[in-house]
């Protein structure tokens, strides 16, 4: 039986338990600054008389591997998650062995940081793998495998939230004669481990769109678009010979790469060379699109320039669509390249200065990451990991995994929306009933600050966010400090009533009785906020009405019909004056009541807050905020701004599942004209959907057995 084995520098350190909430008790504890950044590689050899006719490497490693059989690259992981649900992988490596002599090495990475991109800095440091063939186990982690410290990492800033460490690589310090010894064999970690149940991430080589020499051995690589990996380059020089990187989303003004991002990311790394043929290895990911790469005259090999792209999976071909509004399809194409690069091995708000999955970013995200990968199994890992969140407290966190505790009202109160989302595309009930629990485990929580009218008042043990940045939220009259208030205000009850609403709909969907909720809360969120003129108030004690404050009940069905031309009228007027966050929600509640004449407007014209201005300004991935300037460090790469994908298939186009998982489709199309003509893809549980509309007459094609129901 395997055994997880380590650094013998942690065979003497405790795990630590880093879970709380935000503001309990934080634990008390010095981390041995020397354990940070820790690279261990571990080596097996082993002989092999004849090939097995199948070998699975079953593998996991705390925080992080690399794998490799025999000299190639094999595969990555395991996907984050906290110690009591661990994730292991499953490697085919039977065509990577061969007959007589063979190694298994592994690059085992510990950072020992507490933020959102990790479960680090606990401790926990190591390794566990098994080799399975046809016969049984053939080998396993034990006391007899091999370790040494990768020496080459030299000491490193760290940038974002302390996301990741910069990598000063010192080729001089590799050699083939470095001293290898014996693992520390560990008892106990405290894992529990559990199959990942997402694929692999896909890893694959890209060749720059222009290399632009600058000088004798200084050159400026761009890649044509936003991704997210690592610089691959060869180069032979003197020893001792530096190497400068620089990396960047965008180019200054004087055409130099902005390696100091805005995104708070100061993405510059020097590499020394050996004096023999190097190669540059680099370990963790960035996102970026430039590379200022410099070097002494004749020492780099442009031809090798390259980028190691990784992300989730997904096949372009799956989710298609192309309009005769070309604006509207570079603004597709923008979301799409936003959703793809932020679906790592979990959501990530951005690939940058953060890494983290956040709960509320994947209302967003996890929609359109359903549509355009028609794979379901990246979104049903998120709401699992922030269902898991539940043992630190039942109303969830905001960010998971990672040991950053941070927790926001808003978002919690959406996982049960995210749930309904995974069913109705899916049809799997069975994990709704799985996670029904864990829906009212969240209401619980919420009924504690609630008064008797069942309205929420003082939801102080968590950030009430309303909309990111501050400066969009239209003027909000609440007071949004940490803790809030006091008072009661209005869009943290919006959600609230929405949370209620999707978990009666699931009690609904399995047949659980319940005591509908919904009348009395309307009622009081009625005669709290609705004011004279049917428009809704941001607070019990205000007048002011903000955009938020209008949608939300719109978006929720909150609004009485006196009132739903009124909040329309008031979209016209102050358009997207909101993040782009909830421009989800603003776009959504539209479509919802005929008005996808206006939701195509917002996304496709040219007001400051659009997605044209994105454009405008250069970006190749959809942004976090509207403009670059709106926001100190604004990420250029950000998942949670790709609403127009869902808005467009399922509020403008029309298509949507009438039954969970797409045995009977709702087709009811609400096409401007400048759209005309168009053509749309969409993966489902079913098979592909095709629609064609020529301006006249929309088509759809469904698979076979579906029925179609059209108004």
């Amino acid at each position: 039986m395997a055994r997880w084995i380590s650094d013998p520098a942690f065979a003497g350190q405790e795990p630590v338990d880093l879970l709380h909430k935000e503001a309990g008790e934080h634990p008390q504890y010095e981390h041995p600054p020397e354990l940070r950044n820790r690279h261990m590689l571990v080596r097996k050899s082993f002989l092999l008389d004849n090939l097995p006719e199948q070998a699975v490497l079953r593998i996991t490693a705390d925080d992080y591997y690399k794998l490799y059989v025999n000299g190639e690259y094999v595969g990555q992981g395991p996907a984050q998650c906290y110690s009591f649900h661990y994730y292991f992988n499953e490697w085919d490596i039977r065509r990577h062995l061969r007959a007589g002599e063979n190694v298994i090495d592994v690059d085992v990475y510990y950072q020992g940081l507490v933020n959102r991109a990790y479960n680090s800095g606990d401790l926990r440091q190591g390794m566990i793998a098994e080799l399975h063939t046809e016969t049984g186990v053939l080998l396993g982690t034990d006391g007899s495998w091999q370790y040494r410290i990768a020496p080459q990492y030299g000491p490193a800033e760290t940038v974002g939230y302390d996301t990741q460490f910069l990598e000063n690589i010192d080729q001089r310090k590799l050699a083939d004669d470095e001293v290898w010894s014996p693992v520390a064999v560990r008892e106990d970690l405290g894992h529990t481990l559990v199959p990942q149940p997402t694929p692999p991430l896909q890893v694959y080589s890209l060749a720059p769109e222009n290399v632009v020499a600058l000088g004798d051995g200084h050159y400026l690589i761009d890649f044509g678009q936003e991704l997210t990996g690592q610089f691959e380059v060869s180069a032979r020089g003197e020893s001792g010979d530096t190497v400068r990187l620089r990396f960047g989303e965008e180019l200054n003004e004087d055409g130099s790469v902005r390696f100091e991002m805005r995104c708070n990311c100061t993405y510059e790394e020097f590499w020394t060379l050996s004096g023999s043929d190097d190669v540059l290895e680099q370990y963790e990911y960035k996102a970026f699109r430039y590379v200022e790469v410099q070097a002494p005259p004749g020492v780099l090999r442009p031809s090798s320039f390259a980028a190691t792209v990784r992300h989730y999976p997904m096949d372009r071909q799956r989710c298609e669509f192309e309009s005769a509004d070309e604006q509207l399809n570079r603004i597709w194409a923008l979301c799409r390249r936003g959703v793809q690069l932020c679906a790592q091995e979990n959501f990530v708000d951005c690939p940058s200065r953060e890494k983290g999955q956040y709960l509320g970013d994947n209302t967003v995200i996890g929609h359109s990451h359903l549509y355009l990968s028609g794979d379901p199994r990246l979104l049903r890992k998120a709401i699992t990991e922030f269902a898991l969140t539940r043992t630190i407290c039942p109303g969830l966190l905001a960010v998971a995994p990672g040991h950053l505790m941070q927790e926001i009202a808003d978002f919690s109160l959406q996982w049960p929306l995210q749930l309904l989302t995974y069913y109705r595309y899916t049809g799997d009930a069975a994990f709704l009933g799985e996670m029904v629990e864990v829906a009212d485990g969240i209401l619980a929580h919420f009924q504690a600050f609630a008064r008797p009218d069942g309205l929420l008042t003082d939801v102080v043990d968590k950030w009430n966010l309303v909309d990111w940045p501050e400066g969009m939220r239209d003027g909000y009259d609440f007071s949004l400090g940490r803790p809030v208030g006091p008072g009661c205000h209005n869009v943290v009850n919006a959600f609230y009533y929405g949370c209620v609403q999707a978990a009666q709909q699931i009690k609904d969907i399995l047949g659980i009785p319940y005591e509908d909720e919904l009348p009395r809360l309307r009622e009081a969120f009625l005669r709290t906020f609705l004011r004279p003129g049917d428009l809704f108030a941001d607070a019990e004690l205000s007048d002011h009405s903000s955009l938020h404050a209008n949608v939300l009940p719109l978006y929720f069905g909150l609004a009485p019909g006196s009132a739903v031309p009124r909040i329309v009228e008031l979209v016209r007027e102050r358009r997207l004056n909101c993040g782009t966050y909830l421009a989800y929600f603003v776009l959504n509640a539209l479509t919802a009541h005929g008005e996808a004449a206006l939701a195509y407007e917002l996304i496709s014209g040219a007001d400051q807050n659009s997605w044209s201005t994105m454009l405008t300004e250069g970006a190749t991935a959809c942004c976090e905020v509207w403009s670059k300037d709106q926001k100190w460090n604004t990420s250029l790469c950000h998942g949670w701004a790709s609403a127009p994908i869902p808005v467009l298939i399922e509020g403008i186009v029309g298509l949507r599942p009438e039954t969970a998982g797409w045995t009977q489709i709702r087709f009811d199309p609400q096409i401007p004209p400048a759209m005309a003509p168009f053509r749309l893809i969409v993966p489902t549980p079913a098979g592909q959907v095709k629609v064609r509309y020529d301006g006249e007459r929309a088509e759809l094609v469904a698979p076979p057995g579906v029925v179609v129901h059209r108004d």
